[in-house]
């Protein structure tokens, strides 16, 4: 490939960088299952099928031609895997069966161990989540966005009480949080599949 690529705004024309296929065999490497992440035929399906792309910098296609091209920091500075909802609507119209999801969920974690997350909001939320379920084994909705909105939307917790107090009179959501029964069996769960995401 001679011809300049455009990614958003960052032009790409340097022939080797274009055939640098390193970050992208280790993305798909480091994503569960088999990801097809190499199969992508930049059709554009994906961006097409997702209804968070209107908030993304970047469409899954502009994010898997930064991978090809080796655009480490741009990749891993992107919203993008930030913004996927994971609905796998893409999945399902995808024509090569990229695991479109999983491999944004290894582009988090990868952008968190590089210290390269633009905005803390959301791997904070996710790290909330995790630890309510390594707690009781289960979302408690009151715990999570209390401490969600503490830390970065201090001014909006007034406007949510409307809404939680309706929850709570329709019991839709537990004032205090229950823990699932064989809390010790989700424990080793959960402890397996830290030893064996270390072992990648």
């Amino acid at each position: 490939m001679t011809e300049a690529l455009t990614i958003s705004s960052t032009p790409v024309s340097d022939p080797k960088q274009i055939e640098d296929l390193t970050l992208l065999k280790e993305v798909a490497s480091r994503t569960a299952g088999v990801s097809n992440l190499e199969m992508c035929i930049q059709c554009g399906t994906c961006g097409g099928s997702c209804p968070s792309a209107v908030e993304m910098e970047d469409t899954p296609r502009r994010l898997f031609a930064m991978l090809r091209a080796g655009m480490r920091e741009e990749a891993l500075k992107s919203n993008t895997p930030w913004i996927c909802v994971s609905c796998y609507h893409c999945v399902v119209r995808c024509p090569q069966n990229i695991h479109i999801p999983d491999v944004m969920y290894t582009l988090k974690t990868m952008a968190v161990d590089a210290k390269l997350v633009q905005d803390s909001t959301a791997p904070d939320f996710s790290q909330t989540f995790v630890d309510m379920v390594e707690d009781y084994g289960r979302s408690f909705e009151i715990g999570l966005a209390s401490r969600h909105y503490l830390k970065h939307f201090p001014l909006r917790l007034t406007n949510m009480v409307p809404m939680g107090m309706g929850m709570l009179s329709k019991k839709r959501m537990n004032l205090t949080p229950t823990r699932i029964k064989n809390m010790k069996q989700l424990k080793a769960i959960l402890k397996r599949a830290k030893e064996l995401e270390a072992e990648q």
